[in-house]
């Protein structure tokens, strides 16, 4: 079920009316049977797959806490890590290695032929995977007693607005609430529903409009030149920021109403001064998940330059593995390990510059165009295709009239449309940076807080495209 359908228009009110209308004792079942039902709606064989890495992580977290034994505690998150992460493999990566060894024993003349799977891949297998882990690994730590309840504890992992693409929630944050008894929150549903309303912008207004123009040149970018491939460049970075927060400002929203809180997944992350800046406001929820269960077990910071380096470096190829079986997003992912590490080592001149204002508005500049290049090899089929994109972006750029005039994917009209979409994005965010736009309307006035959504929701339903709903990019994921 994707949130931008009218099936969910019409799941959501029936699933928040009767939450609201049963007893706390048994709101944890609305929850559990509207998640399992939302995720069946797409394909009823693979809920097993969920039940599975539920059934195991759970088991795991009552045998780690009764276990007193250090070597067999950790033999349980052992087995459980493996467990799940063996159904992730199984269907995301499978592939990915066999052609990959093939390849690489092919170098040495040894002709094979890979073994490849024909599966789907279900949608929010890595997302579930890891709350999993990250929940076995909690217990151990003794961070968090293991939960009992295995219905309350299924619906922690199923939850419906964060299941498929995240956030990638703590135990810690969500598990207490879904247990806790709530009260109806007005303000706090008003200001979900304007955060849907903000990502349904997002996604059907923004994401969906440039998505075609982006798919047709990056399917077959040799039969394009010069402007149409950095114009496809940008538009992308604008389309996957809004596609992916649009989601998650959705699901932060679907959450609210019933008065659940879920962990802030972006906060303004194209106007970050620094890579790592970037990555503490770009999906929060994975590149924190990465930092506590990755980066700090493998040493952190707590070691030599050049071993922080390595860890980080691992982390952030680990992290563009985790997005696709694909080399294009494991270089992505290195692309911005090696920034950041580069980053690190001019820490203080790089600060000294950002003193000036002018010397901080072009460090934003500078991760701007720096994550647009990197979102290329994100986006491209192949390697082959990413470098022809990035070496052919400028050709014929020497002649500014026929650059900027011969183009014909983007007309004139489209890329007015796009550059006011973004002007109209760019100050949402900049309103947005440090404090939450949808929560503080006494500082602009109601009235023109509420004449803001009301345009809105004007341009969704008049701009937004008819017909069958767009997927949202993560799903692949």
């Amino acid at each position: 079920m994707l949130f931008n359908s009218m099936t969910y228009v019409v799941f959501l009110p029936l699933v928040f009316s009767i939450y609201w209308m049963v007893p706390h004792r048994y709101r944890w079942i609305i929850l559990f049977t509207s998640s399992y039902y939302f995720y069946m709606s797409w394909n009823p064989k693979y809920v097993v797959l969920i039940l599975f890495t539920t059934l195991i992580s759970y088991t795991a977290g009552i045998l780690i806490e009764k276990e007193s034994d250090k070597a067999k505690r950790k033999l349980v998150v052992g087995f459980s890590a493996v467990a799940c992460l063996a159904v992730v493999f199984f269907f995301k990566y499978f592939n990915f290695f066999s052609q990959s060894a093939v390849s690489f024993l092919n170098l040495f003349s040894l002709q094979l032929h890979p073994i490849t799977l024909n599966v789907i891949l279900p949608v929010g297998i890595s997302f579930y995977t890891f709350q999993t882990l990250s929940y076995v690994v909690d217990v151990y730590r003794g961070e968090i007693p293991a939960e009992h309840h295995f219905g309350i504890y299924a619906t922690f992992i199923s939850f419906f607005p964060q299941l498929v693409a995240g956030p990638i929630e703590r135990t810690s944050n969500l598990l207490p609430q879904i247990k806790k008894e709530h009260r109806f929150d007005s303000e706090k549903a008003i200001t979900g529903c304007k955060l849907m309303l903000w990502g349904f912008f997002k996604k059907l207004i923004i994401a969906d409009y440039v998505s075609p123009f982006v798919d047709q040149v990056f399917a077959a970018p040799q039969s394009y030149v010069g402007f149409d491939l950095l114009l496809a460049m940008f538009a992308f970075t604008l389309q996957i920021y809004c596609d992916f927060s649009g989601y998650s400002d959705i699901a932060i929203g679907s959450a609210k109403l019933m008065d659940i809180d879920l962990m802030i997944n972006f906060k303004s992350p194209y106007f970050s001064s620094s890579i790592k800046e970037f990555w503490s406001r770009w999906h929060i929820s994975l590149s924190t998940w990465f930092r506590d269960y990755v980066y700090i077990p493998l040493g952190g910071n707590r070691c030599s330059p050049k071993r922080q380096s390595l860890n980080v470096l691992i982390t952030f190829l680990a992290s563009g593995l985790w997005h696709g079986a694909n080399w294009t997003f494991v270089i992505w992912g290195g692309i911005h390990g090696v920034a950041q590490i580069i980053e690190s080592n001019f820490l203080k001149s790089l600060n000294k510059v950002k003193e000036f204002k002018i010397g901080y508005a072009f460090s934003i500049l500078i991760v701007f165009i720096f994550c647009n290049f990197a979102w290329v090899f994100f986006r491209a089929a192949s390697l082959a295709n990413a470098q022809y994109i990035l070496t052919h972006m400028f050709d014929g750029i020497s002649n500014p009239v026929e650059y900027f005039g011969g183009t014909w994917v983007f007309t004139r009209f489209r890329q007015v449309y796009i550059a006011v979409l973004t002007l109209l994005l760019g100050v949402y965010d900049r309103l947005n940076i440090n404090n939450d736009f949808s929560e503080r309307p006494e500082k602009r006035g109601k009235v023109l807080d509420w004449a803001f959504y009301f345009v809105i929701g004007l341009l969704i339903i008049f701009l937004s495209k008819k017909g069958d709903a767009a997927e949202f990019v993560y799903f692949q994921f």
